[in-house]
């Protein structure tokens, strides 16, 4: 009694992991061994002549002994279906306590008979029989019902477990709550799914396989371009290397089964974009904005889209919804798609690889890289058999979509859309110009004096533009007379550089960027109001994140075109801040070259822009505020 109360003790001292392992093994983990810190005694026995034979016998019949009874018991816990188990498990740890602890018994009564010369107790028999009735039980059983019955104690290695049943509860496609979706005509759709498959956008794109020709055809042919006109979005610029393909027209209504979006997205999409829709007095479209909808159309078509007018105030979320849409729709489809061909895969018979199943790419990458579409360095334990060809032949930027959203037309992200963009599908960039500028938005009486200057390429416009104005323009603002200059340049970069000159040729002047301090700040703003200060070099950057209000201008000079074209007018603006009766005086000078067209549209319109670019003059004189 004592002993099995200790066992029962100590039983109940092992935690969850340890009973599992003391029941599946019939031992404890050694890791749990208890192990004294001191070194035992060493104790001196004395063996017999025939110590060998006997203890050879006792250890041989103890062993067997012992694997009898762990099979005997193993067969009673495997009763039980495996899940019906793992069940039993999670719901309570007493059952367990009960199993282990009739193991401990059984184990104790068997050292009990050993102790007492090997014999065993009449009433450990029964209970040994019993045990084998039940595991020849269990095993017919298994055997009746179709059940595995490889899983053996002496076998050591565990086939992967597969549950075919349960797997389509974890596709993102079942995921979501089908009851309100209210779909009665699920059987048509069923009947039609391989055609609308088809002819489903995402389907033909990744199917499509380019020829070696077309692939050389893309990187040495230049691209050819057409022009249309949209309601919403405006004048839109239509490039491909390959064939003409079909120029895009813009519905008024689009029905959602010729968006193909996939089944989850057709009842959750016009509750998210319920917000956008509302705002419209009498929406045409119940589930697009008339900018989402045509945004969307060019998007689905998997080209290419450059869209520069994208303004974080107005229509920013906006865009961001339909954009957002696009990405899941194509995540789900292809999802889908790996857990069709996994069940295909299952079901075939062993055989060749079939190249109908190449539905992955080598790998998934955890951020956004610069260096995308390249092949990786190491194959990261990829099945090569479901690699699609365009990946293996290095071909995906000729498959990737690029989505260029932007608030302004910038030359830098211009060159990445036309040069870094390689899509056989082609590109859609969105053209929209300028007819007046922001110049029409200057209030105060200004003469606006634009300075060509001419550079030999891109690369060299920043140092021509130094030596221009170090030499050509500020010469005739280092007289007294023309103080109060404040100097606007865009790029940090040429404001250090300014700094520095400045610095060097002991010219009186303050600076302010976006670091300079609070304190900083009202020291030069205080010294270019009063006239202690000459110059004052100011960033566009300060001017984005602070917008103060510079007080004391009557020279301005634009180092750079702004990148932002509202600027110009806001910093030409400030001036009539300061009233001091000599508006006549007043002065703005601004730099530009051929490379500035994009901006310089911006701020004098287009038609303005083209006559100076072309002009043989290098001065263009504009005045602002005229009373008419």
């Amino acid at each position: 009694m004592g002993k099995r109360r200790g066992g029962r003790e100590l039983l109940r001292s092992l935690s969850k992991r340890q009973k599992k392992h003391l029941r599946e093994f019939g031992e404890e983990h050694p890791f749990y061994d208890k192990v004294s810190g001191g070194p035992e005694a060493t104790q001196i026995c004395e063996l017999s002549e025939n110590s060998d034979k006997s203890s050879a016998e006792s250890d041989s019949e103890t062993e067997v002994e012992q694997v009898s009874v762990y099979h005997k018991l193993l067969a009673t816990l495997k009763a039980s279906p495996e899940s019906e188990s793992e069940e039993e498990e999670d719901e309570s740890e007493s059952e367990e306590a009960g199993e282990s602890e009739a193991e401990m018994d059984s184990e104790g009564s068997q050292e009990t008979g050993e102790a007492d010369g090997g014999e065993e107790d009449k009433n450990d028999v029964p209970e040994q029989e019993e045990a084998t009735d039940t595991a020849e039980q269990t095993l017919g059983q298994e055997q009746a019902d179709g059940a595995d019955t490889s899983c053996d104690p002496s076998r050591e290695v565990i086939e992967e477990f597969t549950d075919v049943k349960h797997e389509s509860e974890f596709s993102l496609e079942t995921n979501f709550m089908e009851e309100e979706s209210g779909d009665c005509n699920a059987d048509k759709r069923d009947s039609n799914s391989s055609q609308a498959f088809s002819e489903d956008p995402f389907k033909q794109h990744m199917d499509k396989e380019l020829e070696e020709k077309e692939v050389e055809k893309m990187s040495t042919l230049p691209k050819t371009s057409s022009q249309s006109k949209w309601p919403r979005l405006g004048q839109l610029t239509f490039s491909s290397t390959l064939e003409k393909h079909k120029t895009l027209k813009a519905d008024k209504e689009v029905d959602v089964k010729q968006l193909y979006l996939h089944k989850p997205l057709e009842s959750t999409w016009p509750k998210v974009n319920k917000q956008y829709l509302s705002s419209m007095n009498k929406p045409s479209d119940p589930f697009f904005t008339p900018l989402q909808r045509e945004l969307f159309c060019i998007m689905n078509t998997y080209r290419d889209l450059f869209y520069p007018e994208r303004n974080a105030l107005t229509n920013g979320e906006e865009i961001q919804h339909a954009y957002c849409l696009h990405a899941l729709n194509h995540v789900l489809k292809a999802n889908a798609q790996v857990l069709s061909n996994n069940a295909k895969r299952r079901d075939q018979k062993p055989g060749p690889d079939n190249d109908d199943y190449r539905d992955q790419g080598l790998t998934r990458p955890k951020h956004l890289m610069k260096h995308i579409n390249l092949l990786p360095l190491e194959p990261h334990g990829v099945d090569f058999s479901r690699v699609r060809m365009l990946n293996l032949n290095n071909w995906s930027k000729y498959y990737r979509q690029t989505l260029l959203f932007s608030a302004l037309q910038d030359p830098q992200i211009n060159s990445i859309f036309n040069k870094h963009c390689f899509n056989y599908m082609g590109q859609v960039a969105v053209r929209n110009v300028p007819l007046s500028g922001s110049i029409s938005h200057v209030v105060v009486q200004l003469p606006h004096v634009f300075r060509r200057l001419e550079a030999e390429n891109i690369t060299s416009v920043i140092e021509t533009r130094f030596q221009f104005f170090i030499n050509k323009v500020l010469p005739e603002y280092r007289d007294a007379i023309m103080s109060h200059t404040l100097i606007y340049v865009p790029s940090y970069f040429d404001y250090v550089r300014l700094r520095n000159y400045f610095k060097k040729e002991d010219l009186n002047f303050t600076h302010i960027c976006e670091y300079t301090k609070k304190g900083g700040v009202c020291r030069a703003r205080r010294f270019f109001l009063k006239g202690e200060k000459q110059f004052l070099l100011l960033t566009e950057r300060f001017h984005f994140y602070k917008r103060y209000v510079i007080k004391g201008i009557r020279n301005l000079i634009f180092y750079e075109l702004p990148t932002y074209s509202h600027f110009y007018s806001e910093i030409c603006n400030m001036m009539k801040a300061t009233d001091n009766g000599a508006d006549a005086t007043w002065t703005c000078t601004v730099l530009y070259s051929k490379y500035d067209a994009q901006k310089l549209a911006a701020v004098v319109g287009i038609d303005r822009t083209a006559q100076m670019l072309q002009s043989k003059k290098d001065v263009h004189l504009f005045v602002t505020g005229e009373n008419e």
